[in-house]
């Protein structure tokens, strides 16, 4: 692994860079997206930001989001993922960065568990928010931290922490936060925004769903599912199921916590969390990954087979 000051040495030789965040955009990859693609641009770089969908609406108050396209418009030296653990988390970019990051200089920054090192330049560092790793390579381009850097990357370490509550936030989580409000920051206006405003139809999805929650193993293990007919008869789309998943870990009993969200007919995105299991072996048990206590995958079948195999497979991993 290369270290931030190598990564920056190189950053502040390009002319051009186009910025990847991961399919279905959070919090995390948008902050480090914008936050970083700032301070390159304050460089003198062309920055270009693309994510393989439209932003959800809840974080057009970040400074530049409306400008993330969905392709790159130009031929740029460099590529930059930030909070992409592997080629796939790019979704329907995936073929377009590989037919060309051949030819490109590929820096990846991140901070999954599961991360494959893919590009040349890789920095990598487990900790409660990818912002934090953006940060300190901002720190390292010798770029001042501004309103617009801080806030993107503050939206950041609020909504991949679960708002400092997750047991991966540490002193530097802290730390990183109170340098980006001393830069301007407005901490109770981000976290509204980004992790706790909702729409009635979005508050409407969250009770039907955490009403129907199925319990198994004891009532160690929580399942909940979102069905496409939900998400249609709500008028919502899937990003709307965030942080559904966090729900049943609530609930005393529960060890592990599952969302199965339906995708298209015989394919869900499912979500695992847990205070304590290590769920990203549980995922890469499927081909997916992520973090020790928040991971994912994506399965095919029939919904009760599906369930059946997630069951049996968590079984293995809670202590009896």
């Amino acid at each position: 692994m290369n270290t931030i000051e190598e990564i920056a040495k190189v950053l502040k030789t390009l002319k051009s860079a186009v910025i990847f965040t991961h399919m279905r955009p959070d919090g995390d990859t948008l902050g480090s997206a914008l936050g970083l693609g700032r301070a390159l641009s304050v460089l003198g770089v062309r920055i270009e930001i693309v994510n393989e969908a439209p932003i959800p609406e809840r974080y057009s108050f970040l400074e530049g989001v409306k400008n993330i396209g969905t392709l790159p418009s130009f031929d740029a030296e460099a590529f930059i993922l930030v909070d992409v653990s592997a080629e796939n988390r790019l979704g329907e970019l995936q073929e377009f960065y590989r037919r060309r990051a051949r030819r490109k200089v590929t820096f990846n920054i991140d901070h999954h568990t599961s991360n494959l090192r893919f590009c040349r330049y890789n920095y990598v560092v487990e900790c409660a928010s990818n912002c934090q790793n953006i940060y300190e390579l901002i720190r390292a381009l010798g770029v001042p931290v501004d309103r617009p850097i801080a806030e993107a990357l503050l939206t950041g370490l609020i909504t991949d922490s679960g708002a400092f509550t997750h047991g991966d936030v540490d002193r530097e989580t802290f730390l990183t936060a109170a340098a980006c409000m001393e830069a301007g920051a407005d901490i109770g206006r981000i976290a509204y925004e980004a992790h706790r405003k909702k729409t009635k139809a979005r508050a409407d999805l969250y009770a039907e769903t955490v009403s129907k929650v199925r319990y198994f193993l004891g009532g160690r293990l929580a399942v909940a599912i979102v069905r496409q007919d939900m998400l249609d008869r709500h008028g919502v789309g899937q990003d709307a199921t965030e942080g559904i998943v966090d729900f049943a870990l609530d609930i005393d009993t529960v060890k592990v916590s599952i969302c199965i969200m339906e995708v298209r007919k015989g394919q869900y995105k499912v979500s695992f969390r847990s205070r304590e299991t290590n769920v990203n072996e549980i995922a890469r048990v499927f081909g997916g990954g992520g973090h020790v206590l928040a991971s994912g995958c994506m399965l095919f079948g029939e919904e009760e087979e599906v369930l059946d195999r997630l069951t049996f497979t968590v079984s293995q991993y809670l202590e009896t």
